[in-house]
């Protein structure tokens, strides 16, 4: 389980041909062999590290039903991504309940300034806009974020510098595809809604 407090940016080292060897600032001493990592909000695991080089890198492997549901498929070689570690029993749980199982694939229709914010507009799947509300929780490329407004299938949030700065979230463009992950427990009361009608 994950929070969707970004704690890395992490850059793709190489693309294999069953997944990804990944750069990272975490030290590899404390990455384990079968852990789960989030990156840019997917949940994969852990199966080699190597600690020798000035930065330390970790391999995952990926199903194709992995890249056929999120952005993976097109990852390259130096493409920066966001990294989560597991919370741990006793963590502050500074965003929500964030499960690492992406629904779908959102893309960025306009970025406005806001201050010294920025307001990001979506296009999500149809079939995920029920579970998207206003001022509830949503996760995109693995980063915990508050909706603004929902309009059918679109929606908003505002990113504040700090994200901005600590995420990949400064290096959006228009057009680029997210990786989203509905709030946990819109998706169970909407399931739970369906049983009583």
């Amino acid at each position: 389980m994950f929070t969707g407090i970004v704690s890395d940016i992490a850059t793709i080292k190489e693309r294999l041909e069953g997944g990804f060897e990944i750069a990272c600032n975490y030290p590899a001493a404390s990455i384990n062999l079968g852990a789960s990592i989030s990156c840019d909000g997917v949940c994969l695991t852990v199966t080699a590290k190597d600690g020798s080089k000035s930065k330390s890198t970790f391999r995952v492997d990926v199903s194709n039903e992995t890249r056929s549901k999120t952005t993976l498929g097109s990852w390259q070689a130096g493409r920066k991504v966001n990294l989560e570690r597991p919370v741990r029993v006793g963590d502050e749980l500074g965003g929500h309940v964030v499960s690492g199982h992406v629904d779908g694939i959102a893309e960025i229709i306009d970025i406005t300034e806001d201050g010294a914010c920025q307001r990001f507009s979506f296009s999500a799947p149809e079939h995920l806009a029920l579970y998207i509300a206003p001022k509830g929780s949503i996760a995109l490329d693995g980063t915990s974020l508050t909706v603004n407004e929902v309009s059918g299938n679109r929606f908003g949030v505002n990113i504040i510098p700090h994200t901005l700065t600590s995420t990949t979230w400064g290096g959006k463009n228009i057009g680029d595809l997210i990786n989203l992950e509905v709030d946990l427990f819109a998706r169970y009361v909407a399931r739970l809604m369906e049983f009583r009608a």
